[in-house]
């Protein structure tokens, strides 16, 4: 490990009840080297950790929300596409900064912070919302090998465990690699998505429309269900404490304008990726709008059948292949930043240091298990139904993440000189409080029936 890294071990904050523990994801801690005076080479030494958190805004959980409110609802919930974009980019700021400032990720940053009666309910929320980040993933890649290569579902579930080996591959290379890795699929995937509009003409006017909010939303239990849906596909708890941990992995001096810099270009970074996140998330909903909603489809929330219908309805089998292909990118990118968040929250909540092959086969074991018995029982209607619960379920688990995070980064016993400014802060307390509501308002509608 660099001195760099060392470096970090000493913190000068008086908030914390512990004192920091090995440095984040340190076996690449501080591994990328920052260099270059111009302000595009300093940026370029940057660029790379907020692709891997924009990953998760586009795993195949959301592809399952965006065409389901798409197909049913149209453009009208462009809105919460975008309100959910806006605060993905102020809440991965928060990481940047919170990561950077104290040398601490979201996780280690709880066990600092709370006494274990609060932390470890905390670990256990945050394992769980992994585990449905995992389930997403392994039916998504599942259904891109079946709609690709004909590979039965149960077939592809079980194949999408041997994932691990891509990952410790790359994981021995470099950390650059990895985000090479990433933001290559990512340019796939536009790619894909720009064939597949070309061919959809989506009505712009109606666009423009669908990202003004209606009441509606909050109105109606089953849009706001989606919508929920796409928040919690959107606003992914693990990306929190991923991002917090890979922007430590830029060899940035650890002193107090090397830090200040460090957190300017990796917020740069992030606003950047999450601004093309948006537009691939965007694209799935008017994708759906234009292709099904738009010819009398409103029931489409199947990825298989989405990928049966596009041909005929847009007259070529190109769409087809191309939302196939897509699909199956977004599994694979979202099994690498997965992976790395799992281990960020197991070591940081615990101090437990798993080799990440056996890290990786615990995780996909709690995802395949519930993805074969839905995939034996009910086919591809019943997963694609698991894909939207898991979405909701990690909406329901994100106050427990988002709320540690507000509190610290606007204390300045915690964060010192770079604790968030205070229209931050108040902005992200907003955001916090709408996450909260929106999930009450989703428990009472369903024990109510509604």
């Amino acid at each position: 490990m660099t001195d760099i890294a060392q470096g970090q071990a000493a913190s000068p904050f008086s908030g914390w009840r512990g004192k920091p523990g090995e440095a984040s994801l340190s076996e690449v801690n501080a591994s990328v080297r920052v260099g270059g005076r111009t302000p595009i080479r300093r940026f370029l030494a940057f660029f790379g950790p907020g692709y891997l958190v924009a990953v998760g805004y586009m795993d195949p959980g959301n592809w399952a929300t965006s065409l389901a409110g798409g197909s049913q609802f149209g453009y009208a919930l462009m809105a919460v596409v975008a309100l959910s974009s806006l605060m993905a980019i102020l809440l991965q700021a928060l990481c940047a900064r919170l990561g950077v400032a104290t040398g601490r990720d979201l996780a280690q940053a709880c066990r600092d912070a709370f006494p274990k009666p609060v932390a470890y309910p905390l670990w256990v929320l945050a394992e769980a919302a992994i585990c449905a980040t995992d389930l997403a993933e392994v039916i998504g890649t599942a259904i891109g090998l079946n709609l690709l290569f004909g590979i039965p579902l149960e077939i592809g579930v079980v194949i999408t465990a041997l994932d691990v080996f891509l990952v410790l591959m790359l994981q021995r290379v470099g950390f650059r690699w990895i985000e090479a890795f990433v933001i290559g699929l990512l340019l796939v995937i536009a790619s894909c998505f720009a064939i597949q509009l070309a061919m959809a003409d989506p009505d712009l006017g109606q666009i423009i429309r669908g990202l003004a909010p209606t009441t509606e939303i909050v109105k109606n239990p089953e849009m706001l269900y989606i919508a929920l849906g796409i928040v919690g596909a959107t606003v992914m708890p693990h990306n929190l404490y991923l991002h917090s941990a890979v922007v430590q992995t830029r060899g940035y001096k650890r002193d107090s304008a090397g830090k200040h810099e460090a957190i300017k270009w990796a917020v740069t970074d992030s606003t950047v990726a999450l601004a093309f996140a948006f537009i691939i998330n965007a694209s799935i909903l008017i994708l759906a709008a234009a292709a099904f909603h738009a010819n009398g489809r409103t029931e489409v929330a199947e990825l298989g059948e989405a990928h049966t219908l596009l041909g005929p309805l847009l007259g070529g089998a190109i769409a087809a292949t191309a939302f196939g292909v897509a699909l199956l990118c977004c599994g694979l990118n979202s099994t690498v930043t997965a992976t790395l968040a799992g281990q960020v929250v197991m070591e940081g909540f615990l101090r437990i240091r798993l080799a990440p092959w056996l890290r990786r086969l615990i995780t996909r074991a709690i995802a395949i298990t519930p993805a074969i018995f839905v995939t034996l029982l009910y086919g591809e209607s019943g997963t694609s139904k698991l894909l939207v619960l898991s979405q909701v379920i990690l909406s329901l688990q994100l106050p427990f993440a988002v709320i540690p995070l507000v509190w610290f980064t606007a204390s300045r016993s915690k964060m010192g000189e770079f604790v968030a400014p205070r229209w931050m802060s108040a902005l992200a307390g907003l955001t916090a409080a709408v996450i909260v509501t929106l999930n009450v308002k989703l428990v009472i509608d369903f024990v109510s029936g509604g």
